[in-house]
């Protein structure tokens, strides 16, 4: 698949993150598009999204052109918006290549990008995309944590970030749940305190463990949230997904500030 103008120079690459649980037409074209441009036939592409949406493929429509082509527009098109999600894994997976799966994922994520999707493509799933610096944080506190040998904290931000990206809906509650849990599972390992909470921690030891006034605080205080409206849950408070980001982007932040502290000469 060659690369137009816009791809060349970088035109439209970026844009503010418009869209979660939708899939726009243009995604679906798209979509499309990128498996022509790779060589598939409509009969492929068929073959490869009618298991996901569970339909037999039209015994009657036998012909590439017009027939198994509207077919499959007509899938796409009319499909639910988290089944092109779900077809774009199942695309992933059918390829054994290496190459040929690193360019389809760089494919569609150009795509997502483009039509300000906040999904992307990473290792065959769909995760969630944020703002650059979120995105940003989140990779820097999972590659810190994996380097430092903290796999239970790792295991626990990776999976906050699998609840945000669940489909259709995303489980905000057990995103909050998983990077608070993250965040003090790592000041346990660093604190060499294993059956503290993390407001116990931070409360009595945040001097030592290199946490300046008022940072201490606000730990504390994204702690008691978190307590509040996802462990604690009352009716009619429900957290929203932008405060679910930006705890994950939070405690990730902080986990990679605080690796870096405890690993720095006294």
């Amino acid at each position: 698949m060659g690369y137009s103008f816009s791809q060349r120079h970088g035109y439209g690459r970026g844009r503010e993150v418009t869209v979660r649980e939708d899939a726009p037409q243009t995604l679906r074209a798209g979509l499309l598009a990128i498996l022509r441009g790779m060589g598939f036939l409509y009969n492929d592409v068929r073959n490869l999204i009618c298991p996901v949406l569970r339909k037999f493929p039209d015994p009657s429509n036998w012909s590439e052109e017009p027939n198994v082509r509207d077919e499959v527009v007509g899938l796409l098109q009319s499909c639910d918006w988290y089944k092109v999600y779900d077809i774009i894994e199942a695309i992933y997976a059918y390829f054994t290549q290496p190459e040929v799966r690193e360019r389809f994922s760089d494919h569609i994520n150009e795509l997502f990008e483009e039509e300000g999707i906040g999904w992307q493509l990473v290792d065959g799933r769909i995760l969630t995309r944020g703002s650059d610096e979120f995105e940003r944080s989140v990779v820097q506190a999972v590659e810190g944590l994996d380097a430092a040998g903290y796999q239970t904290a790792k295991t626990e931000l990776e999976e906050a970030r699998r609840d945000l990206s669940r489909r259709p809906d995303p489980d905000i509650t057990g995103a909050i749940q998983h990077c608070m849990a993250s965040l003090e599972c790592t000041l346990r390992t660093i604190s060499n305190d294993p059956r503290a909470t993390l407001g116990e921690i931070v409360g009595r030891r945040a001097a030592e463990l290199g946490i300046p006034r008022p940072l201490d605080e606000v730990i504390q205080k994204a702690w008691g949230y978190a307590s509040e409206m996802a462990r604690h849950l009352r009716e009619g408070r429900t957290p929203t997904r932008e405060e679910a980001e930006l705890l994950v982007g939070m405690s990730s932040s902080l986990t990679t500030y605080l690796i870096h502290k405890s690993n720095r000469p006294a």
